[in-house]
C-alpha cells in the first residue's frame, strides 16, 4: 500500500508541476493571487497592442520646421520606430510559443523565414534625369546575399508531421461522474421471483495519466460504484466496488529513447536562436539601408546646391548678355541663348529639388511608425548634419580575413548551420518510424468490496445470509481492502506491429535524407556566394574611389578650362556659346563628383553588410534594438548661422 501510495502521490506531484514549469516561458505577467495561479493555464495570455507611438527623440530634433538629423541619429530612429524591425521583435516570441508548445509534445509552427530588404532611395524613381546620388558602379547596388542563395526553409519548419508520433508530455487529469437507473426484465421468474430486475447506482472515477520522453507512458486511475438493487438473491445490498490502478506503457523499438522524442524539443529551442539571427539580419538589413538613404539624402543636397550654382552663373551670363546687347556689343541672339541656359539650368534644379523631397519623404517613413501621417513630420524639411568625406586611403583587409570575419559574424550563415542541424535531428524521427512497434504494458490493480447486507425477502421470507462479516460495512470498509492490498490483480504483456512492407516509412526516410542533403548544398552555395559578394563588394570600393580620383581631377579642370574660357570672353576672344558650354561641363563635373563620392559611401556600407560588420561599425547594441529604446542621446542641434 505504500508504493502505491508513493506512485499517487508522485502523479499529483507531476500534474502540478506541470503548469510551474510552462511559467517559465509565458509571454505575460505574472499572475497575482489564488485564483489567477489555479485558472492561468485556461485562459489566453495576454499580447500587447501594437505600439504606434514614435519615440521622443523624432520631436526633440524637429526645430523650426526643420529635422536635423545626424547618421547615428538617422540609424536610433530606425531602430526604435522602423516597422520591419517592429515585425522582427514578435519573431522570439514566437519562437518561445513554439517551444512551449514542443515541450507538450505538440508539432512545431515554425519561424517566419521573411526578412524585409530596407527602403529603394528616390534615385531609383528619377527617369531621364542625371542627379548627383545615382552610384553607377555595382557597389551601391543590392546583389543576391549569400542568405539569398541559401533556399529551403528557415527554422525547420514542420509542415506535415513525419517520423514516430508524438507523446502528449502535458499530464492530464481525467474525472468522470456518473448517476444511472437500470431496470432489465426477466423472462424467468423462478429464481428470484422478479419480473424485473432494478439498479440505483452512482459512480464517479479519477485518473492521471503523463507520459516521457523516453517513451514510458503512466496512469494511476480511482474508480468507484455505489449500487442498490432490488434483487433478493444479492448478499450484500446496497455495495461499494472500488479499485485503484497503476498502468505503465513502454516503448522498446519504435519511439524509443529520449533522442526520438525529444526532436521537436530541439528545434524549437534551435528556432529560437533563428529568431534572434533573423532580428540581427533584418537589424543589419535595414541599417544598411538607412545608412545607403542618408548617403543619398547628402548627395542629393549637394547636387542641389551645384544645380543652384549652375542656375546663378546661367543667370549672371543672362544679365551680363543682356547689358551688352543695349551697348551694341553683342548680337540679340545671344540673349536668347543665356535664356535657354537659364531654362535648362531651371529644369535640372526643379528634378534635383524633387528628389530630394522624394528622398526625405523614404526617409521620413522608414524612421516613424505611422510615417509621414503626422503632419508636423511631413511638413519637416530634413538638413542632414553629417558630411560625405573621402578616406585617404582604405583599410582593407585581405580578402581570406574579410572571408573569416562574414563567416564568424554573419547570422544569415549561422541560420544555414542550424537548418542542417534542425534536418538531422528530424532525421532520428524518421529512422525510429522504420522499426516495428513494440510496446511493454503492465497493469497493478487492487480491488475492494464493501455493503450492507441484504434484507429484501424472497417470495415473502426472508433469507438465509452467510455474508463474511469482512465485506460487510461502508465505503471505508471497501478502503481498507484497497490500503491493504486483499484483492490484487497483476498483468504484464507486450504488443508487436511488425510492417510487412514499410513503404510510408522508407519514403519519409528518403525524403528527410534528401533534404539534409539540400541544405548542405546550401551551405556550401551561401560560401561560395559570401566570396563572390566580398570580391565584388572589393572591386566595387576600389572602382568608387578610381571614379572619385577621375571626378575630382575632371572638376578640376573643367574650373581651369572655364576661367581661361571667361576671361577669353572678357577680351572678346571667345563666345557666349563656349562659356555656356563650359559652364555645363562644370555643372556636370560637379554633379560626377558628388555622385562619385556617394558611390563610394553606398559601396563602403556594402561591404561592411556583406561581412557582417555593420553592427559593430555603427556601434548598434543588440539588446537596445530589440527593445526598440536607444540609449545614445540625440546630437546636439547645430547653432544657426
Amino acid at each position: 500500500m505504500n508504493t502505491m501510495r508513493s506512485i499517487v502521490s508522485v502523479m499529483c506531484v507531476l500534474l502540478t508541476a506541470g503548469p510551474q514549469m510552462q511559467a517559465q516561458i509565458v509571454i505575460d505577467k505574472a499572475p497575482q493571487g489564488f485564483r489567477e495561479k489555479i485558472t492561468r493555464n485556461y485562459v489566453a495570455k495576454e499580447v500587447a497592442p501594437i505600439n504606434l507611438q514614435n519615440s521622443s527623440r523624432l520631436d526633440s530634433l524637429i526645430r523650426g520646421g526643420v529635422l536635423y538629423l545626424s547618421l547615428q541619429d538617422a540609424i536610433a530612429l530606425t531602430l526604435e520606430n522602423n516597422l520591419d524591425i517592429e515585425l522582427q521583435r514578435y519573431g522570439p516570441e514566437q519562437a518561445k510559443a513554439s517551444l512551449m508548445r514542443a515541450q507538450a509534445g505538440g508539432l512545431l509552427r515554425g519561424v517566419p523565414p521573411t526578412v524585409q530588404s530596407g527602403a529603394a532611395s528616390a534615385q531609383a524613381q528619377v527617369v531621364g534625369s542625371q542627379t548627383g546620388g545615382a552610384p553607377t558602379v555595382q557597389g551601391g547596388a543590392r546583389r543576391q546575399s549569400a542568405s539569398d542563395a541559401a533556399a529551403g526553409g528557415t527554422g525547420g519548419t514542420v509542415i506535415t508531421a513525419t517520423g514516430t508520433a508524438l507523446q502528449n508530455l502535458d499530464p492530464v487529469f481525467v474525472s468522470t461522474f456518473n448517476i444511472g437507473h437500470t431496470t432489465r426484465p426477466q423472462s424467468n421468474t423462478v429464481t428470484t421471483g422478479l419480473t424485473s430486475t432494478i439498479f440505483d447506482s452512482t459512480s464517479h472515477s479519477y485518473a492521471v495519466q503523463k507520459s516521457w520522453l523516453t517513451g514510458t507512458t503512466v496512469s494511476a486511475g480511482w474508480n468507484n460504484l455505489y449500487s442498490r438493487g432490488n434483487n433478493p438473491l444479492s448478499d450484500i445490498n446496497p455495495l461499494n466496488s472500488a479499485n485503484i490502478q497503476l498502468q505503465v506503457s513502454q516503448r522498446l523499438l519504435q519511439g524509443f529513447g529520449i533522442a526520438v522524442n525529444d526532436r521537436n524539443i530541439r528545434i524549437a529551442r534551435n528556432n529560437m536562436k533563428v529568431s534572434d539571427l533573423q532580428f540581427r539580419t533584418q537589424l543589419m538589413t535595414t541599417v544598411a539601408a538607412v545608412v545607403g538613404l542618408y548617403w543619398d539624402l547628402v548627395s542629393f543636397n549637394e547636387d542641389l546646391k551645384v544645380k543652384e550654382q549652375a542656375l546663378a552663373l546661367a543667370k549672371k551670363l543672362h544679365e551680363d548678355n543682356k547689358k551688352q546687347v543695349e551697348i551694341g556689343t553683342l548680337a540679340p541672339i545671344e540673349i536668347v541663348n543665356a535664356e535657354a541656359q537659364v531654362a535648362a539650368r531651371e529644369q535640372d534644379l526643379l528634378v534635383s529639388q524633387t528628389v530630394t523631397l522624394q528622398q526625405e519623404t523614404i526617409i521620413k517613413n522608414v524612421m516613424s511608425r505611422t510615417g509621414v501621417s503626422s503632419q508636423m513630420v511631413a511638413d519637416a524639411r530634413i538638413r542632414p548634419t553629417d558630411k560625405m568625406t573621402m578616406p585617404d586611403v582604405d583599410p582593407i583587409q585581405p580578402i581570406q580575413d574579410l572571408y573569416s570575419m562574414a563567416v564568424a559574424d554573419r547570422p544569415d550563415l549561422e541560420q544555414t548551420k542550424i537548418n542542417i542541424e534542425n534536418a538531422k535531428i528530424g532525421l532520428k524521427g524518421s529512422r525510429s518510424q522504420l522499426l516495428p512497434s513494440f510496446d511493454v504494458q503492465a497493469s497493478l490493480q487492487n480491488n475492494a468490496l464493501s455493503g450492507a447486507i441484504n434484507d429484501l425477502l424472497l417470495r415473502g421470507q426472508p433469507v438465509v445470509r452467510r455474508v463474511d462479516p469482512y465485506f460487510v460495512g461502508g465505503y471505508g470498509t471497501a478502503l481498507g481492502q484497497l490500503a491493504r492490498r486483499n484483492f490484487p490483480d497483476y498483468s504484464i504483456g507486450f504488443q508487436l506491429n511488425i510492417p510487412l512492407r514499410n513503404r510510408s516509412a522508407q519514403a519519409d526516410m528518403i525524403i528527410d535524407t534528401l533534404n539534409l542533403r539540400q541544405q548542405e548544398l546550401n551551405e556550401q552555395r551561401a560560401l561560395n556566394q559570401l566570396r563572390v559578394d566580398i570580391q565584388n563588394s572589393v572591386v566595387a570600393l576600389q572602382q568608387t574611389r578610381a571614379r572619385y580620383q577621375s571626378a575630382l581631377k575632371q572638376r578640376e579642370l573643367q574650373e581651369q578650362t572655364l576661367s581661361a574660357e571667361q576671361k577669353k570672353y572678357e577680351l572678346g576672344a571667345s563666345t557666349v556659346y563656349l562659356i555656356i558650354q563650359y559652364q555645363r561641363d562644370l555643372a556636370q563635373a560637379e554633379s560626377n563628383l558628388v555622385s562619385a563620392m556617394s558611390a563610394f559611401q553606398k559601396a563602403r556600407v556594402d561591404l561592411d553588410r556583406v561581412t557582417g560588420q555593420t553592427l559593430k561599425v555603427y556601434d548598434i547594441d543588440v539588446v537596445e534594438a530589440m527593445a526598440g529604446k536607444v540609449s545614445r542621446p540625440p546630437a546636439m542641434i547645430p547653432a544657426q548661422p
